[in-house]
């Protein structure tokens, strides 16, 4: 109902650089500055001034960050009463999933719960694991989809939306077919010596902090190198084509076929569940609260 580079126009604004508001949103700066320049051009008008210490508004820009603020509440408030129309009318729920993060554990978490007497229906959407996409899942803006399912120990994800912890799955090490461990049946820590290990950047996930210190602390020879808070394929192929080790869980064993999944010798797990919006509708909430009971009932 907005166009999303007013969001992106505001994040610049209230951060005052390209790169931190692109830190904020975690797309690139080139990306921003993009957003930047179609919004200009749609607009007709200079609205930001680019100096050595960051970005100022100009009138124009100040005239249309406080109009946006406005825009967006309005839109906001539109869709959530479109929302509540049409809660009343059906019991839908959309259900996101992608390559990284697939629905099918939902789903037949769902299947066991619901013997076909509960009124919900069940409607599949797909999404992109691209982290532009992840950061907006839920905006108002795009929002397309009611909930997926996925690791979750992001404390970002934590703090903008609703979780729903099912279990845990272990972590696990992916390894190129062509690499010298891909012929062994598990992983130990002296298997990694003088190897190269792709993990996230520090910061996000406190499991993936957890092991990375381990290695920081006990593991010297290991070499860690830093990819971007949420993986997508680009990831995966990186690891086949460089050679390299990278953390990884038995969801995605099927994501490259040059890659397969091992067991390591360690205890670290991470925590899987549903995602949902902060404000959902009367029948998310039912269906998130179906699923709760059900786990609190085992």
């Amino acid at each position: 109902m907005y166009i999303r580079e007013l969001s992106t126009f505001i994040m610049v604004a209230d951060q005052g650089s390209f790169l931190k508001a692109a830190q904020e949103l975690y797309i690139t700066p080139a990306s921003v500055m993009n957003q930047m320049n179609k919004l200009e051009g749609i607009i007709g008008a200079k609205l930001i001034e680019r100096t050595n210490q960051g970005t100022y508004l100009t009138a124009a820009g100040r005239s249309i960050y406080q109009d946006a603020k406005q825009i967006i509440g309005f839109a906001e408030e539109a869709i959530q009463k479109a929302q509540s129309l049409a809660d009343s009318e059906q019991t839908g729920i959309r259900i996101g999933t992608s390559i990284l993060r697939p629905c099918k554990r939902l789903i037949d978490l769902w299947n066991k719960i619901d013997d076909g007497a509960l009124p919900f229906q069940m409607r599949i959407v797909p999404f992109d694991d691209d982290p532009s996409s992840l950061a907006s899942i839920f905006s108002v803006a795009g929002n397309q989809i009611d909930c997926f399912v996925g690791p979750c120990d992001s404390i970002t994800w934590q703090e903008q939306h609703n979780i729903l912890h099912l279990y845990k799955i272990p972590c696990r090490i992916a390894v190129p077919r062509k690499h010298h461990l891909a012929r062994k049946k598990s992983l130990c820590w002296s298997d990694l010596d003088g190897e190269t290990f792709m993990m996230v950047k520090r910061g996000d996930s406190p499991v993936l902090n957890q092991i990375r210190d381990d290695i920081i602390t006990n593991h010297p020879k290991i070499r860690i190198a830093d990819v971007p808070n949420y993986y997508d394929t680009s990831i995966f192929n990186e690891c086949e084509q460089m050679n390299y080790l990278m953390e990884t869980l038995d969801i995605w064993e099927d994501i490259h076929p040059s890659l397969i999944t091992l067991p390591m010798d360690w205890k670290y797990e991470m925590p899987y569940g549903i995602v949902y919006t902060k404000k959902p509708s009367r029948s998310v909430a039912a269906f998130i609260e179906v699923i709760r009971n059900s786990i609190d009932n085992k």
